[in-house]
């Protein structure tokens, strides 16, 4: 019987073990996607976090605040002891309920009993991507809304809201920009090295499209999309190419080491990774004008010349 498991995310490193009774449904049917990505054991200092799952009811909390999209909740809390706490719902139903350490590097995600597969691995996979995003957020580590592929050696990653098309401009790249891989098609990872240096990483959540590759490139580029009946890009810069980047990345920001650390790292990026901002229509022009622009851009960059 397993009872726990060592995984490692953009060099980040977290163990999530189970209580006896959710041992095998848990390992066996609810974490394949995290099996890419399984590391040996380590010291108990090297670990970011560690989490517990079992059955049960989690502590009575306060409710600090609330989001909801697509039929998906997020309740945020705090317990008479200060513990953060967050409630993961579908459709309004509850799936499990996450109490966090004052640190975020110990927790407990309570599970119903008896519950459909589907839910416990929605409870799983919602709670460890919550927790990554705050656990990592003081370590130049931004957890990301977005698709990122590959291209020459260099990942691009392709930022909107929920709706605006980055999944199907990530299929156009594939189809039409030869050469182009997918390496996550929800919620990569970024991480900056040296203050500057910026390397994207796959990640065991990828939303609806099953992609969990344990790969990382060097950044090559952010890509804003929107719609529109035309296609047209430019290139951002400062204040407007942060502003881009702060609602893609996940976090609690109402807590000011999370906010502080999400801030540099956001700094970091708009200042040295190039921010585009593509107006297109879902078609062959477009992928094609958006992976001209982002090359060319590396290829100025490359010679020294300016990027207009």
């Amino acid at each position: 019987m397993i009872s726990s498991g060592t995984y490692k995310v953009a060099e980040h490193v977290f163990k999530v073990s189970a209580a006896a009774d959710l041992c095998d449904s848990l390992f066996s049917e609810c974490m394949d996607n995290y099996e890419p990505f399984a590391v040996p054991a380590a010291q108990n200092s090297e670990y970011l976090f560690k989490v517990n799952v079992e059955c049960g009811e989690a502590p009575e909390y306060t409710e600090e605040l609330c989001q909801d999209e697509e039929g998906q909740q997020i309740i945020c809390g705090l317990t008479a002891g200060k513990k953060s706490v967050f409630d993961f719902r579908l459709q309004h139903k509850l799936t499990g309920v996450l109490v966090c350490s004052e640190d975020y590097r110990m927790a407990t995600l309570f599970v119903p009993r008896d519950e459909p597969l589907a839910l416990l691995r929605f409870a799983v996979n919602n709670a460890m991507m919550v927790l990554y995003a705050i656990a990592t957020a003081p370590y130049n580590t931004a957890l990301f809304h977005a698709a990122v592929v590959s291209y020459d050696g260099k990942g691009y990653m392709f930022l909107g809201k929920s709706g605006t098309g980055k999944s199907t401009h990530a299929r156009l790249w594939l189809k039409y920009n030869e050469g182009s891989e997918l390496l996550n098609d929800d919620n990569p990872v970024v991480r900056i090295f040296d203050g500057a240096r910026a390397v994207v990483y796959g990640s065991p959540w990828s939303g609806k499209t099953p992609c969990y590759k344990n790969q990382e490139f060097a950044l090559g580029g952010f890509v804003m999309l929107s719609q529109a009946p035309y296609n047209k890009i430019e290139r951002l810069r400062g204040v407007r190419a942060y502003a881009a980047l702060v609602p893609c990345i996940s976090g609690k920001r109402w807590e000011a080491v999370i906010a502080d650390g999400l801030h540099k790292t956001e700094n970091a990026l708009a200042m040295n990774v190039p921010v585009w901002y593509l107006e297109c229509l879902p078609d062959e022009e477009a992928a094609k004008l958006c992976c001209a622009s982002v090359s060319e851009s590396r290829s100025r960059i490359k010679s020294g010349m300016t990027c207009g």
